[in-house]
């Protein structure tokens, strides 16, 4: 009986265990969505033959040579009826890649292809790339919008903690073979860069966020709106703010866009992050907004407060207290599949429909930024209720 080769195959059966797991949705909440039990991602999801080297004689113990910690940031598309995400990949030795895994149901049995993304360098290497969003556009090319980081040089000498980031742009028809463009020339730090599937009076769109540094966002004031003549070399020329930043909100810190935003009947919509700063650190969470479909740039409807924040085990991870969405994927019955990253470390599913999705963007209280005003809006549904209640025999 040969030992190692039973080793072996127990690892790949308890891994088949694990990316085949049926997923189960959880109890209904909030009638808006429903979370699925399982994370569909983990750093165990990634193909043993990525961590293990499988020669008895080069690795005789069966020692785990490459290591994974993280999945997570995922862009998402369907791609020949697949589900597939874009995965932010990070490895223990904090470098982060890209790599596809793909679903059959969007919610479970999630494998990744044997191959990471080997993705083109722009003329300039970047250290690490992230967070890559996929964009289907009409001009006949799939885009991937990432960040590009890299140290930045003018630091202080010692400063190894001193970075810039750049919007890394590629573009591909396979998922396979990618073509590499130049990076994003803007006067502002751009680490969350969104590529809008039309064009807009002929020109590409991009949803931005400027940023005076690599984390903070100093003068940058939220979500901003730029068009490019030329993505083969996009510059930005004049950028202006759709989604501004406010005091003592879900995005006071700072926000940036998710997923490219989703066309409905009544409008695009988006989802987004937002950062506020709170005893425990930054915390993330993920709202909606709705623009104009005759003018993408145009607010039409923003619910206050958060969509989506960090719940039970989610909290938990290497950045805690942080959900972030780069991809969802909205089929043609108006079902929508909203991945999500819950504190830097795994990929989950949340499901909800078109419907209700801009039902809650249209019909739900704005943020009226006060206390005062926020007990005025909660007073008038009080009202309304209690009158429902008095001649109804819900009660």
């Amino acid at each position: 009986m040969n030992t190692y080769n039973n080793k072996v195959k127990r690892l790949f059966q308890e891994h088949e265990k694990l990316i085949t797991r049926k997923n189960e949705p959880e109890p209904d909440g909030n009638n808006l969505f429903t979370r699925y039990h399982y994370p569909v991602l983990t750093s165990a999801h990634t193909p043993l033959f990525w961590r293990y080297d499988l020669d008895e004689q080069t690795n005789p113990s069966l020692l785990e040579r490459i290591g994974m910690n993280a999945t997570m940031n995922s862009g998402a598309m369907k791609w020949n009826g697949k589900y597939l995400l874009m995965v932010r990949v990070e490895g223990v030795d904090r470098k982060s890649f890209f790599a596809v895994a793909e679903s059959p149901n969007g919610v479970d049995n999630f494998h990744f292809w044997d191959y990471p993304v080997t993705m083109p360098e722009d003329l300039v290497a970047a250290t690490n790339v992230y967070d890559m969003r996929l964009t289907a556009h009409e001009d006949g090319w799939i885009y991937g919008i990432f960040c590009a980081e890299r140290h930045d040089d003018t630091a202080p000498a010692g400063d190894l903690s001193a970075a810039t980031a750049t919007a890394g742009i590629a573009r591909t028809h396979d998922l396979i073979t990618w073509h590499r463009l130049p990076d994003l020339h803007s006067k502002s730090q751009q680490r969350n860069v969104v590529l809008h599937p039309e064009f807009v009076d002929g020109k590409y769109a991009l949803y931005t966020r400027p940023q005076d540094g690599f984390i903070d966002a100093g003068s940058g004031g939220g979500i901003g709106w730029a068009l490019i003549d030329d993505i083969t070399h996009a510059k930005i020329t004049e950028e202006r703010i759709i989604d501004p930043r406010y005091y003592h909100t879900i995005k006071e810190v700072k926000n940036g866009e998710g997923p490219h935003p989703l066309k409905t009947p009544q409008g695009w919509l988006h989802l987004a992050h937002g950062v506020r700063a709170c005893a425990a650190g930054l915390r993330y969470v993920l709202y909606l907004y709705m623009t104009a479909l005759d003018d993408p740039a145009r607010l039409i409807a923003a619910p206050g407060g958060y969509f989506m924040a960090p719940t039970g085990e989610e909290r938990v991870g290497d950045v805690s207290n942080v959900l972030f969405s780069n991809g969802w994927i909205a089929d043609d019955d108006g079902t929508v599949y909203i991945y999500y990253a819950s504190s830097d470390t795994r990929m989950h599913v949340a499901v909800s429909s078109i419907e209700k999705l801009t039902d809650y963007c249209l019909h739900t209280p704005t943020d009226r930024l006060a206390s005062s005003t926020s007990v005025e809006t909660l007073n008038k549904l009080i009202y309304k209720n209690l009158k429902i209640l008095k001649t109804s025999t819900i009660s």
